[in-house]
């Protein structure tokens, strides 16, 4: 193929464009650049898509005459999409990253595009800083993308990201936490659903899927499992024996221990059953599909590597401290 990566440089888009070329393809990767160089073997265009808004001018006019097979798309931004198709148009084969977040909540768990009813798409550009607005852009993304290619475009809603190179620092919290050892402060229920995606099976199956000129809207994770076989391949993969102090959601609430993401929390954690379905997808057509998913227990080895090799890793969650105050409250 000859593929057009909007990105490039980061997490998802990079990983894309990597597989891409170890694939034999050859990849333009169109982007600022701020957030590192394209990977080896990869042509640079530089793209400001917040300042080069025309599709008649600046690298546009360019990207639109060099006969892509596929264009794959990771943005958040309506304006930015809107741009993008305006210039490309719908020859290419589309691949536009969306999100399980366009999902309407309470979800039903095991429910799969085709029976989840999504949020209204935003008007105009969402703020980036609030966190209930990414999934309104992106269902005006996927739209904007839908009126350009139709029944063409692959639309690809992944669940929680998670891997070497992680920016959020999320999932990374488990691996680092559970080498650690020690007695380890666990959310209940131990059969709460989780649901995560390596990016590297994520980027293997855009890039395939994208050869292959799959269409339609999946759901892109692994299949469920339960909190606590996904801690105990979390232990297996950094070869560790914790103590997990299992513990009710209202004491840890009350303890101002907070859900999934951010400063005092517990990653993966979703608290309510009414939050089940984002972490319960049923993935059956996805892997009919062709995704495959590594075994958790090597993602969680490998990123504890990729921590122990990267300075600047993001690691998200309780610190340590802030844990040992949690357990020494809760007594033996």
């Amino acid at each position: 193929m000859k593929m057009l990566v909007l990105g490039g440089t980061a997490f998802l888009s990079r990983q894309v464009a990597e597989q891409a070329l170890a694939a034999g393809h050859e990849v333009t990767c169109a982007c600022r650049g701020s957030s590192g160089r394209v990977p080896d073997g990869a042509a640079h265009v530089v793209l400001d898509r917040a300042a080069d808004t025309d599709p008649r001018s600046g690298p546009w006019p360019g990207l639109a005459r060099a006969g892509w097979d596929a264009v794959v798309d990771v943005a958040r931004t309506p304006s930015w999409v809107a741009t993008a198709t305006a210039a490309l148009g719908g020859r290419p084969h589309w691949v536009f990253v969306s999100t399980i977040s366009v999902y309407a909540e309470p979800l039903t768990p095991g429910g799969g595009p085709g029976n989840s009813p999504v949020l209204p798409p935003a008007e105009g550009d969402p703020p980036t800083d609030d966190p209930t607005a990414y999934g309104p852009g992106k269902v005006a993304c996927e739209d904007l993308v839908r009126a350009t290619a139709g029944d063409g475009a692959w639309i690809v809603r992944p669940g929680l990201i998670v891997g070497p190179g992680d920016p959020s620092g999320r999932f990374t919290y488990w691996p680092v936490r559970l080498a650690r050892g020690g007695p380890v402060l666990a959310p209940r229920p131990e059969r709460a659903p989780v649901q995560v995606i390596d990016v590297r099976d994520l980027a293997a199956w855009i890039v395939e899927g994208a050869a292959a000129r799959v269409r339609g809207t999946f759901d892109a994770t692994a299949p469920a499992m339960t909190m606590g076989a996904a801690l105990a391949s979390v232990a297996a993969g950094v070869d560790s024996e914790p103590d997990l102090r299992w513990t009710d959601p209202a004491v840890l609430t009350g303890h101002d221990v907070r859900p999934w993401a951010g400063p005092r929390s517990l990653p993966l954690w979703l608290p309510g059953p009414e939050l089940a379905g984002l972490m319960d997808r049923d993935v059956s057509a996805s892997r009919e599909a062709g995704l495959t998913c590594r075994p958790l227990s090597d993602t969680a080895r490998d990123t504890l590597a990729w921590t122990r090799q990267t300075p600047d890793a993001k690691v998200g969650g309780l610190s340590p401290e802030e844990e040992r105050q949690v357990l020494d409250s809760l007594g033996d």
